[in-house]
């Protein structure tokens, strides 16, 4: 019986709904090895998971058995489940609609890796609209900025 095989590295973005400040560091660990644990049942490979207080980066070994569609929401639903039975916002909880995926090579994985593990630091330099935006801009994305995230300055 034949075999399908993948080489597959994705890194996902994507934002809390409406860029509010909500990822706190008091339950910020739990969460990401919730998600961890819906990426591993969904058969996929976790190689870095990493947030600051209004989004988050992903870092997979992408396999054959969902679509990105599908796997993004599965984490951002059960996520927002998560989050609020464990009463840790003020009412509900949501993820903006939509998200970044890029491709990587094997050879860039240690780097991405690292990127994503020193998300606190680097956004000390840059907000998130000029991080998504250089992505965008990197990987020659087409977009409409119309459909981006919603931004909201913080000062």
């Amino acid at each position: 019986m034949a075999n399908t095989y993948t080489q597959i590295y994705l890194q996902f973005v994507f934002a809390v709904k409406g860029r509010q400040c909500l990822l706190q560091d008091s339950f910020r660990e739990e969460l990401h090895k919730y998600i961890s644990g819906i990426i591993e049942k969904r058969n996929q490979k976790l190689i870095a998971i990493n947030s600051v207080e209004d989004h988050m980066h992903i870092f997979i070994g992408f396999g054959t058995t969902m679509s990105t569609a599908a796997l993004l929401h599965d984490i951002k639903m059960n996520s927002s489940k998560f989050i609020e039975r464990n009463n840790w916002v003020k009412g509900k909880f949501a993820w903006q609609s939509g998200y970044g995926a890029f491709s990587y090579s094997r050879s860039h994985i240690d780097r991405v890796v690292k990127y994503i593990n020193n998300q606190k630091e680097h956004h000390r330099k840059k907000t998130f609209k000029e991080e998504y935006l250089e992505f965008l801009e990197k990987y020659s994305v087409d977009y409409d900025e119309r459909y981006l995230f919603d931004w909201v300055d913080k000062k």
